[in-house]
This record gives structure tokens, sequence and C-alpha cells, in this order.
């Protein structure tokens, strides 16, 4: 099941749609008032489940549970009760054997942290260039936590043996030997286990200068008998993650088997596990991925890209929130004779989705669609370009901001053709108002002859009232797929302004409540909802001005439930990151002075007594 984003905005092309787009034709108020009502509805019913919530919020969170070791539900630290899982390994909880575990340093340029020689687990593992918040003392963004902490998150590998077999095999329990101490880009490290039995078990760790770890594993048969053996990897949560994205962002499990995306819920991850091996989906194919995202974040294994592997998602309940697991193995059991070595690779990313970086992976390593990491949706053949010569501004002008301004400039330039249709037709209609109102107050009570005098109009003008919806219609996706980069790019994460807004990817900070900052006033403890700053302001405003421009041509019952749609928009969509609310005015105010431009054209004509309107 894929799912994919959807926004705000193109419910206000809908709405626009309805109440421009049949101007003239009146129906019965009382319908006019329970369509804009239920709308309206929609959008407060609807706003906290389609949009993703404030990131920061959620951080804020994560980081008060870590310091008082509790979990989003539990209340406490994660069990340590070890639940069988296929793969060969027991899941959730830290190590059974006695005394501390030796840990080998990771040193990156971008990622730092330490791995265990007990299980060869990657449990601790802090991006270098990314904080939880703004602060400069901010925790730095962790991904990979240990099972001592409250929100343990690893990836194990390991083999697997046939049902039945008595051979001893490395698990989460095993305490393997390594010589080295620290892994950097300039010196792999290596590590082994003697089962005691004939088998020597090595593996050998790479990290490139960024978020990837390149894996050999590798099994020295000195026993008497062949033997077989299954390799493994997985990607394992061990608490219940917090899903900042809305429906707008896929966050949880995800894969690419067959050059085919699926993408899930945690919540579908519970409900479709079964017994008896807990798996909720999975897919065979050769090579592939498989991980879990957050918003900006991902784990994923890539087995050997000529292997046939099969992938699972599996929800492990136990007493606390359960194992989220997403593993890929070996569809077939690898024959290791007697005196032979065999060996096996993978890699394992861990890390920021950094489009051009998953770009580079998916051409220099041939790991296929992991671009798709980044949840463009459905629109992709939009939303990749979009993203492109967004991130490539930004390289330009080195603001963010300004470079989402000429984004929409630019935008705006391409669409200008079919924006200046719609606001031509809605200015033609604008030049009839004074003679459909002259109609409406001669045909009082008779709305039956209303109709048909004002159609009569349009007819023999020229006009088409619904001329201009069909270019909002088009305008729409490429409207939404902006949208929808701005709420998926790391770029906008914590990137600053000018003035007050020093991150665009959280809402403007200041509220109305304390005069945006003059009063010595605290309001937090209003409702969140009605903070409403500077910019939220300032896009009502747009979206006044521009209803001042279309509500002229409408009946007195439709202006009656326009006016009220600024405070709405205003209000519910006021708490989007300031980023989005930036392009949301920025935008009105260039359709404003197009619409401006439009009209002056119009009324010229007018004056100079040449034909105002023509078909359309």
């Amino acid at each position: 099941m894929n799912r994919y984003g959807r926004g705000l905005r193109p419910a206000s092309l809908v709405i626009r749609f309805i109440l421009i787009g049949k101007t003239g034709i009146r129906l019965m108020d009382i319908k006019r008032i329970i369509v804009a009502t239920s709308l309206s509805a929609a959008i407060v019913v609807g706003f906290d489940y389609f949009v993703p919530q404030h990131a920061k919020k959620d951080v804020e969170t994560q980081t008060t549970q870590q310091a008082q070791g509790t979990t989003p539900e539990a209340g406490g630290k994660v069990s340590a009760l070890p639940v069988a899982v296929p793969g060969g390994a027991p899941a959730n909880g830290p190590a059974a054997a006695a005394g501390p575990a030796g840990r080998i340093a990771i040193e990156g340029p971008d990622a730092t942290g330490s791995f265990s020689l007990r299980g060869a687990r990657f449990d601790n593992l802090v991006l270098t260039h990314y904080r939880e918040t703004l602060d400069k003392n901010s925790p730095l963004v962790r991904l990979l936590e240990n099972g001592d902490g409250p929100q343990p998150s690893f990836v194990e590998l390991g083999w697997q043996a046939p049902a039945g077999s008595s051979l001893r095999l490395p698990d989460a329990t095993t305490d393997w030997d390594s010589d080295d101490k620290a892994l950097s880009p300039d010196h792999p490290v290596t590590m082994q286990w003697d089962n005691g039995q004939g088998l020597i078990f090595r593996i050998e760790i790479k990290l490139d200068r960024r978020y990837l770890f390149a894996i050999t594993q590798s099994v020295q048969n000195q026993a008497g008998a062949p033997v077989s053996l299954t390799p493994f990897q997985r990607v394992e949560r061990d608490y219940k993650p917090l899903e900042t994205g809305g429906m707008i962002v896929q966050e949880g499990p995800l894969s690419v088997m067959n050059d085919r995306l699926d993408e899930e819920s945690y919540k579908t991850m519970r409900k479709g596990a079964t017994k008896p091996d807990n798996s909720a989906w999975s897919a065979d194919g050769v090579g592939g991925w498989a991980g879990i995202t957050d918003k900006y974040w991902l784990t994923a294994v890539i087995p050997d890209q000529k292997a046939a592997v099969s992938v699972h998602y599996r929800f492990v309940p136990n007493a606390k929130e359960g194992s989220y697991i997403v593993d890929t193995q070996s569809s077939q059991p690898i024959q290791i004779a007697p005196g032979s070595t065999v060996q096996t690779t993978s890699m394992v990313f861990a890390g920021a989705k950094e489009v051009n970086l998953l770009d580079q992976y998916t051409n220099d390593l041939h790991i296929p669609y992991f671009y798709k990491a980044v949840d463009f949706g459905w629109f992709a053949f939009l939303t990749r370009p979009m993203f492109h010569v967004l991130h490539w501004l930004y390289d330009k002008v080195g603001n963010f901001g300004i470079a989402l301004l000429i984004m929409t400039l630019i935008i705006k330039l391409i669409l200008y053709p079919l924006a200046t249709k719609s606001f031509a037709s809605m200015a033609r209609m604008r030049t009839l108002s004074p003679r459909i109102q002259a109609i409406r107050e001669h045909n009082k009570g008779d709305q039956l002859a209303q109709n048909q005098q004002i159609m009569a109009l349009y007819k023999e003008e020229g006009v088409n009232p619904a001329g201009g919806c069909l270019p909002l219609l088009v305008q729409a996706p490429v409207a939404f797929c902006l949208y929808k980069v701005l709420n998926i790019t790391i770029e906008m994460r914590h990137a600053p302004f000018y003035g007050w807004i020093r991150d665009l990817s959280a809402p403007d900070p200041t509220t109305i409540f304390n005069l945006f900052g003059l009063l010595p006033f605290n309001p937090s403890f209003m409702p969140e909802m009605l903070h409403v700053g500077i910019w939220p302001i300032l896009f009502g405003i747009t979206i006044w001005l521009m209803q001042r421009q279309s509500m002229v041509s409408m009946d007195p019952a439709q202006q009656k439930i326009m006016q009220f749609m600024p405070v709405i928009y205003t209000i519910f969509l006021g708490r989007l990151s300031a980023g989005i609310v930036i392009y949301y005015t920025w935008n009105n105010i260039l359709s404003y002075a197009q619409q401006k431009l439009i009209q002056v054209q119009i009324d010229s004509k007018v004056k100079k007594g040449g034909k105002a309107v023509s078909k359309s």
C-alpha cells in the first residue's frame, strides 16, 4: 500500500471553483451556506490529520522523554525480554551475556558513535551536522540507540541455520573479537567469532565519508561436513516512533523490490502482523533495499544487488510497545563445503535523506531507486524537478527563503498564460457585474427569470462563467507539488530567513497575544492554533485582497460566505511552517498584481469603446 500526501492548497482551489465558477447562476442560498460550511468544517477537522505537525514540538517531546528515560506511551524503559524473530537472533533487548560489551568507535565526518561487539550491532549513531533544535548546545540528532536508552533502534547482521539444526550461530548475546578500536573512512575494522564447532565467522566493515557502511560477512568451514546457512540483515525499532509528517510525508517501513516502491505505516504493521513469523508484508526479488524512514532520516539495509532475497515487515508484540522490524534475507541457503570459505556483501545506510546524496548512491552503487526514500509522491515527475531547481537556486543565493521566492516567481512566469486566461475570465465577469446586478434587482423573487436573463447576457457577450476554472485546475498540481517539496526537503529544516524567522520549517514564532513580542506577556497557555503570527496575518491580508477582485461578480449570499474565508485560512494555515506561509503570501501578492494588471487592461478597452469581452 502506497501512501501519498495531500495538501490543503487543492482544497482552496476547489472552493474557488464552486464559489467563483458558478457566479451568476443563483441556487438556493441555504444550499450555498451548507456547502461552504461543510468545506470549512472539513478544513478544521482534517487539519491535524492531513497537515504535518510542527516537528520542533515533537523533537522537544522526544528530548524530554530521553532525559526522563521514558517512551511516548509506556512511561518507562523498554523491556529487555528477548522475542524470537526469524533470522536467528533474539529481538527487543540488550544482550543477555554477563559483563560489559566491548565497543568500536565510529569516527566519520558526518556520523559518529560506536557499534557493539556484543551482537555486532550498529546501535549508537548521531549525525554531526544536524541538531535536535536551533540551540547551538542542542543534542545532535540520534539515529541509532542501544537497549539502555528510551528509544532502542539498531541494525543487526547475521546468519540463520535450517530448522532443527544444532549449529551455534552468532546472535545478540555473542561477543565478537577485534583488534581494531575505531572505524573511520580511512580505517576499516574486522571482527571474528569461533563457534567451537569448526565454523569461524568474520565481519569486515568500511565507512564512506557520509552515511554508508559497506559490510562483508564470511564463514570459514573447518568442520568435516558441509553446512547450509542463510545471511540476513535487519533494521529494528523497539519503541513506538513519533510520526510528525501527517499524511503528506511517508514515515515507517519502506522498500524497493523488483523496481517497485512499497510504503507502509506503523499501524498497518501492527494490524497486519500474523503468526508464526509476525510478518505483516513480504516480497521476493533480486537486490533492492529496505528500511525504516522518518521525515528527514533513513535507516536501510541493502543486500547484494545480484542476490535473490526476500523482504519482510514484521511487528513483534511484547509487554511494552513491541518491535518494528524490516529485514532482508537470502531466498536460498548458501552451501559451505568443508575447508572452504564463503562471503556475502551488503550495505547499511543510516543518515539524512539528502536527495543529491541518494541520487549519487543510486547512480554510483546501482542501488535501485534509492532516491525514492524521499517521498516525492504521485507527481514525482513534477516534484523532483522542482526540488532540483529550488536546490540549485539555494546554492546560488545562499538563503532558502530567497530561493523559494525566486522559484515561485519562475513558476508564475511559466504558468502566466494559464493564469492570465483564468484572471481575464474573472475580469470579464467583473465588467458585467453592474448589468447582472440590474437583472437581479429587476427580477426580485423570480430566480428562474434571473438565471435565464443572466445566461442570455453571458451568451450575448460571449462569456463562459466557468471559463476561469479549468486553468485553475491545471495549476493545482503544480501548486501542490511545490507545497510537497517544502514539506519533504531537509534543506528547509532549521534554515533561517530574515528578522524573527530563524527556522523556515517551523511556524512563525510571533503571536498576536503579546503584540508580536512588544508586550512582556507569555501567552503559551493559549491554544496553539490561535497563536497567529505576523506572516500568517500578512497571508490573510493577501487572501482578502484577492477576494476583493473576485467578490464583485458574486451575488450577496456568496459574498457573505466568502468574507469569512481569510480569517479561516489565517487561523488554520497559519500554524504551517513559516516557509510555506511565506510561499503562499508571495504567491498571492504575485497573483494579485497579475489580476490588477489584467483588470486595468480590460477597463482601458471598455473606456475606449472597444469590445470588453470575447469568447473564452
